[in-house]
This record gives C-alpha cells, sequence and structure tokens, in this order.
C-alpha cells in the first residue's frame, strides 16, 4: 500500500464519540509530521482534497487531531476496520483524489509514521458524544501478563466506583522496535474539563481493594512497564467531514 493510501484510503478517522466500540475493532494510524512553516499549506491541501473527495460523492465521515505538546508540528489520522479483510477494499472516490494529495499534502509533509492498532473493548468504555479533546498515554512494556493485570484490576475499580471505564484500550499490532504497545485514550469535550480533575487512579484503586494491594500492584506495574508517555490531540474540525 503506497504512501497515498495508507493516509487517505482509510477515512473514517477517529468519530467525534471517540475511538469506534466494535468488537475488536482495527485502526490504521498515521502520525503526520508536517514541515516547519508549512501548517498553513498543510492544512489547505487537505480542504482541496476535501473538496475533491465529496465531489465525487465519498460517502466516509472523518476527523483529524492535531497534537498539542511535543516535538515538531503532528497531526494524526486513524481509519477503524472492523477485519483485516477491509484492507483490501477499494475507495474509488479517494483514488480519484490522489493527485490532490501528491501535489498539494505530500510537499508540506516531512514524514509519517504508520501503525496498526487493535481495541481491547473489554476495559473500554462507550463512546461519548462531543468529543473535541483527547488524551492519550503510550505504554511501552516489558512483561505482558502482568502489564495486563494492572489494566484489568484498575479497570474493574474504576468500573466499580464510577460505573464506567475512563477511556478506550488499544494494543498495537507489530511495528517497530520504538512504537508503544497499548495505549489509552481518554476523551473530553474541551480543555475546560481537565480543571475538573477525578480522583487519581490509584485513590480509586485503594478506596476499592485497600493500602497493601494498592501498593501490591504499583510494584507489578514498576516491573512490567519499560516506558510511558502522553500527548493532548485537539480535534481539528475544519478539516474534519
Amino acid at each position: 500500500m503506497n504512501t497515498i493510501k495508507k493516509i487517505f484510503v482509510f477515512l473514517l478517522l477517529l468519530p467525534l464519540a471517540g475511538f469506534a466500540q466494535e468488537k475488536g475493532t482495527l485502526l490504521n494510524i498515521s502520525e503526520i509530521t508536517v514541515k516547519p512553516g508549512q501548517d498553513a499549506q498543510f492544512i489547505e491541501g487537505v480542504k482541496l482534497w476535501k473538496e475533491c473527495y465529496l465531489k465525487h460523492k465519498g460517502t466516509d465521515h472523518w476527523n483529524i487531531w492535531h497534537r498539542v505538546q511535543g516535538v515538531g508540528n503532528v497531526y494524526v489520522l486513524a481509519g477503524p476496520l472492523e477485519k483485516w479483510a477491509d484492507m483490501d477494499k477499494k475507495d474509488t472516490s479517494g483514488d480519484a483524489c490522489n493527485k490532490t494529495v501528491r501535489d498539494f499534502i505530500m510537499p508540506h509533509i516531512e514524514k509519517i509514521d504508520y501503525n496498526i492498532a487493535q481495541l481491547i473493548p473489554q476495559f473500554s468504555r462507550p463512546a461519548m458524544k462531543d468529543t473535541k479533546l483527547i488524551w492519550v498515554t503510550f505504554f511501552k512494556i516489558k512483561n505482558t501478563p502482568d502489564f495486563m493485570d494492572v489494566v484489568k484490576g484498575v479497570s474493574d475499580a474504576l468500573k466499580t466506583t464510577e460505573g464506567n471505564y475512563r477511556g478506550y484500550w488499544y494494543r498495537i499490532m507489530g511495528g517497530a522496535p520504538e512504537a508503544a504497545d497499548y495505549f489509552t485514550t481518554e476523551p473530553f469535550k474541551g480543555f475546560a474539563d481537565l480543571d475538573n480533575e477525578p480522583m487519581g487512579i490509584w485513590k480509586v484503586y485503594e478506596k476499592v481493594n485497600g493500602t497493601k494491594a494498592t501498593e501490591a500492584i504499583r510494584a507489578k506495574l514498576r516491573s512490567a512497564l519499560a516506558l510511558n508517555w502522553s500527548y493532548l490531540y485537539t480535534l481539528s474540525e475544519d478539516i474534519s467531514n
């Protein structure tokens, strides 16, 4: 699959309600770093592509998210698939606009990091409407069984205390050595929601399981985890559909 198709064939992007919630949903994820000083040109190129796609009666809907922190100017596109066979499907409306991608978008892209992830539905919340901001935390791990024990324990405590999970859990399917192994996404309606800070997850766990169990599960996480990091992403509504 060429670079243009990686980015634009699978254009049912990160729904407004959060990540799709079907069992085992796959995500094609393209992290696009825009060249310095060329953000406006990149955005105009995507607008031209959107216009072309709709003109050719494209029926998919998409969102594009802009990373808030970190090095570089980064956008993220993620297209959900129900099964691997969907990778074989054609998008004639998208194909009709490949020249627009080549001439007006690709010249402004510095690099693309492409990954595939799969939803872990048993630890993921129902979709939330009007999501305009997401907080994504990535995990590079050393011990999968121990890490998933921690995820299950914390998720169960959240469900018991709050009646729901806070986000959506995904596992990365393969990828480069430096890629994350798992990530979780927490949805918000805007930055103001961050001022209403909920109880910390370890306080929640302690409330359900006690101090000794909390110390034990935190030790298990430390031994299972190699690295973790997180970013905020805002919805770019003008280049979404």
